[in-house]
C-alpha cells in the first residue's frame, strides 16, 4: 500500500478537523514523514498537563498543581533531554532521529515550543490562576502590593528567618563570579559604591526558607487578627529579598535587583566499564550534575539587558539558551502550598483505597501465603490500598517459616516501610537480597543512601547490572512448608513506593504460579551472579525476550485477522518510541487489525493516515492521578491474552533495561482488566484526548452522559466495597 504524509515532519501545527488524507508516494515504513519528533511530543504532552491547570471543572489548588507539575517536567526536560541534545550537537553526531531531524534541528525546534509553553504557563498563572485563588481567600501577593502592616511583617520575618541564611557574593576583579547551583532562583543585584561605580553581585535565594512567606496574623486591611482556615496571605520571598538589600549590601546603593533561574544538565553518562566501584561513581557522578553546564537562563522580560549580558557571559550561554517570561520564576515551588493550605474545599474529595475483606482476614490471621496459595490478587492502585504489599513483606519479614526474600528497588522515597521490612527481615536472620538501581534517575541519592544502610545491616545488596538499568518491579519470597519449598511473588507496574501509590495508577499482582516462580529465581540469579539465562517459561524479559516475543504478539493478531479471526490489540502505555514496534502497529493497521493505544506521553506514530494507520486510535489520559500501568491485551482469536509490566515501548526499556511483562491467566482479572478498565479507558470523553496525525491533541466530546475513567473507577470501589461486606471472596 502506498502512500504521502501531507504534512512535514515533526510538525506540531494545529489539528484539522478531519484525518490528514494520504496519496500515493512511497511503500517503505523508513520515511520519515510517518514518524513524530519525540522531544515534541514530549513537550505535547506537557500542553496536555497545562490544560488540566487551565480546565475550570477542576478543584482549584489541583489547578494549581498542574501549574507545579509542567515546571517541574520542564525542568527535567532540559536537565535531560536539551542536555543530551547539545551534548549530541557538541559531538559532532550527524545521526538523524526517526522523523528525519538532525539534533540541531530538533534542539531549534524545541527551543521554539518550550518557550511558547512556558509564557503561556507564566501568563495563565499571572492572570488567571493568581486572581482566582484570591478570590476564594488565597492570596499571592507582590511586595508593592502589600500594606505598610503587612510589610512590617514581613521586614520582621526578613531579619529574624532570612536575613541569616543568605550569602552575598560579589563579582569583581578579585573574586571570580560565583557558582550558580542547578535549579536555583537567585537575584542578581546592581549596586552602587561611594565613588558611583556599579558592581553585580548575586544572592541565591535558599531552597531551606518557605518560596512563598506567610503574612501570619496581619490580614489585607492591616488589622492584626488570626489567619481563619479559609483565609491566607502569602508574599514572595525573593521579592522580600529584594526590598531589604540594604540589610545585605550596607554603605552601598541598590540600584537594581532581578530574578533569575539556571537549569543545568543533569544527564549523567556513567563510564561503566571504567568504573570499579559503581557506588562510588554514582556518589560522584551526582555531585558533577550540580557542575554540568547551564542549558537554560530564565529571567523576567523587566530585568535590562546589562545585567542580562553578565550572566549570558559567565554563565556561557547565548540568546537561544536564554528564555524570558513575565512573573515569579522556578513555578514548581507552587506544590508546597498546593501540600499545606488547609483548604479542602479547593481539593479533589479525599478518598479510602480498598482492601478486600478477605485479604483483611487473611493478613490478620497471619496466613496472608494460603492467601496467595488458594489464588492469584491483583490490586489497582491507587483504588486499591498499597498495604497488602507492605504486609506481604512485614509478614515475610516475621513469619519462621520464610528463608529467604529477593527484591528489586528502583524507587522508593524516603521513609520507606518497605525498607524497613527488609531491614527487620535481616535481623531475624533471614537471608535478603536487593538490587537498588543506582541509575534510577533523580533518585540517585535516595538509593545510595539506602543501599548503604541495607548493606550495614548484612542485605545482599546489588547496585545494578553493567551497561543495563533494573527497572523490573518483582518480591520473592521462598517459604518451607513441610517438605516443600514454595516461592510466592508480588509483581507489579510501579515502584515499591508507598507515597506514589496513592498517586499513581499502578497494578500489582500475587502469585504462587510455579512457573513464574521459576523464572523469578531464574531471573534473580541473572541479577545477582552469573548467568546468561535468556529463556522464561512465562515471563517477558527484556533485553533479552521481550522485544522478540511482543513483536511475535503483534504478528500473531495479524495472522488471526487475515484467517477471519477480527484481529484487536489494546496497549496501555506511558510512552510510544521504538521504531520497529511502531512499524509493526502500521503493518497490522494495514492487515485490518484495529489498534487502540492508550499512550499517556510521547507518542511518535502517527495515527489515522489513509492506508497506514487509519485503524489505529491513540488516545492519552491526563487527569487526578498519573497514568503508569502497562497493560497489553490481545484478542488472539477469541482467546485473550492479558500482560502487564514495567516496560514501556521505547528503545530503552526494550533493549537496555532489565524490564518484565508477565501473564495475567485468570478469567475474573483477564476479564476486570479489558472489560472494567481498559474499555473504560477508551470510553472515555472527560479527560481523554485523541491524537491526530500531526501529533496533536483534541479533547473528546460526549455523545451521551460523560464518562470519566479515574472516576469511574473511584465510584467502582464504592460498590466493591458494599459487595464485599455480602461476599468476601468474590469482591473482585
Amino acid at each position: 500500500m502506498s502512500f504521502r504524509i501531507a504534512h512535514q515532519p515533526g510538525s506540531l501545527t494545529a489539528c484539522p478537523a478531519a484525518v490528514h488524507e494520504a496519496t500515493p508516494l512511497m511503500s517503505e515504513l523508513d520515511n520519515p514523514a510517518l514518524y513524530v519528533n519525540r522531544e515534541l511530543s514530549l513537550l505535547e504532552f506537557q500542553r496536555r498537563v497545562l490544560e488540566e491547570a487551565e480546565d475550570e471543572s477542576n478543584p482549584l489548588l489541583e489547578r494549581l498543581k498542574f501549574v507545579s507539575i509542567v515546571s517541574s517536567n520542564l525542568d527535567e526536560f532540559f536537565m535531560v533531554r536539551v542536555g543530551g541534545l547539545k551534548k549530541q550537537i557538541a559531538s559532532g553526531v550527524a545521526e538523524l532521529s526517526p522523523d528525519g531531524l538532525a539534533p540541531a534541528a530538533q534542539l531549534a525546534a524545541v527551543r521554539d515550543v518550550a518557550q511558547d509553553l512556558m509564557r503561556e504557563t507564566h501568563a495563565y498563572m499571572q492572570r488567571i490562576l493568581i486572581p482566582s485563588l484570591a478570590d476564594s481567600g488565597i492570596h499571592i501577593l507582590n511586595y508593592a502590593e502589600l500594606t505598610p502592616a503587612q510589610k512590617e511583617y514581613a521586614a520582621r520575618q526578613f531579619e529574624t528567618t532570612i536575613f541569616p541564611v543568605l550569602t552575598p557574593l560579589a563579582f569583581d576583579q578579585g573574586r571570580p563570579f560565583p557558582h550558580i547551583s542547578n535549579l536555583s532562583l537567585n537575584l542578581g543585584v546592581l549596586i552602587r559604591d561611594d565613588q558611583g561605580e556599579e558592581r553585580f553581585a548575586r544572592v541565591k535565594v535558599p531552597g531551606t526558607i518557605p518560596r512563598l512567606l506567610p503574612l501570619g496574623r496581619v490580614s489585607a486591611a492591616g488589622r492584626e487578627k488570626a489567619t481563619t482556615p479559609r483565609t491566607y496571605w502569602f508574599v514572595w520571598v525573593e521579592q522580600v529579598i529584594a526590598a531589604n538589600l540594604e540589610a545585605l549590601f550596607p554603605g552601598m546603593g541598590i540600584v537594581e535587583a532581578h530574578p533569575f533561574w539556571i537549569t543545568r544538565d543533569a544527564d549523567m553518562a556513567i563510564q561503566e566499564l571504567e568504573a570499579d566501584d559503581l557506588l562510588e561513581t554514582m556518589e560522584q557522578s551526582v555531585r558533577q550534575r550540580r557542575l554540568g553546564s547551564v542549558v537554560r537562563l530564565m529571567v523576567n522580560s523587566a530585568m535590562p539587558d546589562r545585567i542580562r549580558r553578565i550572566l549570558m557571559q559567565n554563565l556561557r550561554v547565548d540568546s537561544s539558551d536564554c528564555y524570558v517570561v513575565d512573573g515569579p520564576l522556578g513555578l514548581r515551588s507552587l506544590m508546597a502550598l498546593y501540600g499545606n493550605v488547609e483548604r479542602f474545599d479547593l481539593l479533589e474529595p479525599p478518598f479510602v483505597p480498598f482492601t478486600s475483606q478477605f485479604l483483611k482476614e487473611e493478613t490478620r490471621d497471619g496466613d496472608f501465603f494460603t492467601a496467595i496459595r488458594n489464588r492469584n490478587h491483583l490490586i489497582h492502585h491507587p483504588y486499591d490500598s498499597f498495604s497488602p504489599v507492605v504486609d506481604f513483606l512485614e509478614i515475610a519479614a516475621a513469619d519462621p517459616a520464610v528463608l529467604a526474600i529477593k527484591m528489586t528497588l528502583y524507587r522508593v522515597g524516603s521513609n520507606s516501610p518497605v525498607v524497613r521490612a527488609l531491614l527487620k527481615a535481616r535481623e531475624r536472620g533471614k537471608q535478603v537480597a536487593v538490587l537498588v538501581e543506582l541509575k534510577a534517575r533523580f533518585d540517585e541519592e535516595s538509593n545510595i543512601g539506602w543501599a548503604r544502610i541495607l548493606e550495614q545491616e548484612g542485605v545482599h545488596v546489588i547496585y545494578g547490572l553493567l551497561g543495563l538499568k533494573t527497572h523490573s518491579k518483582i518480591a520473592l519470597v521462598i517459604r518451607k512448608e513441610g517438605q516443600l519449598i514454595r516461592r510466592y511473588l508480588h509483581l507489579a507496574t510501579g515502584n515499591y513506593n508507598s507515597v506514589t501509590a496513592r498517586l499513581y495508577e499502578d497494578v500489582g499482582y500475587f502469585t504462587q504460579d510455579e512457573e513464574i516462580g521459576a523464572d523469578a529465581t531464574d531471573l534473580f540469579n541473572f541479577l545477582t551472579g552469573y548467568s546468561d539465562k535468556r529463556e522464561y517459561r512465562k515471563l517477558l524479559v527484556a533485553p533479552f525476550s521481550l522485544r522478540t516475543q511482543f513483536e511475535e504478539l503483534i504478528r500473531r493478531e495479524i495472522d488471526h485477522h487475515r484467517e477471519g479471526r477480527r484481529g484487536h490489540l489494546i496497549l496501555k502505555t506511558n510512552a510510544l518510541v521504538d521504531k520497529p514496534i511502531i512499524r509493526r502497529l502500521y503493518r497490522a493497521s494495514q492487515a485490518g487489525v484495529r489498534v487502540d493505544l492508550l499512550v499517556r506521553g510521547i507518542c511518535c506514530l502517527r495515527p489515522g493516515i489513509e492506508g497506514l494507520s487509519d485503524n489505529i486510535t491513540v488516545t492519552s489520559i491526563v487527569g487526578r492521578f498519573l497514568e503508569h500501568s502497562r497493560i497489553y491485551w490481545f484478542r488472539n482469536g477469541g482467546d485473550e491474552e492479558v500482560y502487564i509490566g514495567s516496560a514501556d515501548l521505547m528503545p530503552r526499556n526494550l533493549n537496555k533495561r532489565v524490564e518484565i511483562i508477565f501473564p495475567v491467566e485468570d478469567e475474573a482479572y483477564i476479564r476486570y482488566l479489558r472489560d472494567d478498565v481498559l474499555e473504560t479507558y477508551l470510553r472515555d470523553t472527560v479527560k481523554a484526548r485523541r491524537m491526530c496525525a500531526d501529533g496533536t491533541y483534541v479533547r473528546r466530546t460526549a455523545e451521551s452522559d460523560p464518562v470519566c475513567v479515574q472516576e469511574w473507577l473511584l465510584a467502582s470501589r464504592v460498590r466493591r466495597a458494599e459487595e464485599d461486606k455480602k461476599h468476601p471472596w468474590d469482591a473482585f
